[in-house]
């Protein structure tokens, strides 16, 4: 599990760079807190209950960011 983890890090390191490249710092800066979490927690040798709590966890709160956001600061049919 914990190389899962690392994947995961790969990955949105990934996004990190195409989002900085792309000039949408904010969002690179996002993935770049992300990749960190999860290189982090790749490395930590926690046992695979703890990894499935903790992506619980990262899920969660994902959900509840993205509610808010698309909720409260998204503005419908801006930019078209």
């Amino acid at each position: 599990m914990d190389r899962m983890f690392r994947v995961l890090a790969f990955w949105t390191g990934i996004f990190t760079v195409m989002f900085y490249v792309g000039d949408m710092i904010g969002t690179a800066l996002l993935f770049l807190v992300q990749t960190v979490f999860f290189l982090t927690l790749g490395y930590l040798k926690l046992s695979e209950r703890m990894y499935m709590y903790l992506f619980g966890a990262y899920c969660t709160v994902f959900m509840i960011g993205f509610t808010w956001y698309s909720e409260f600061i998204l503005v419908p049919g801006f930019g078209h």
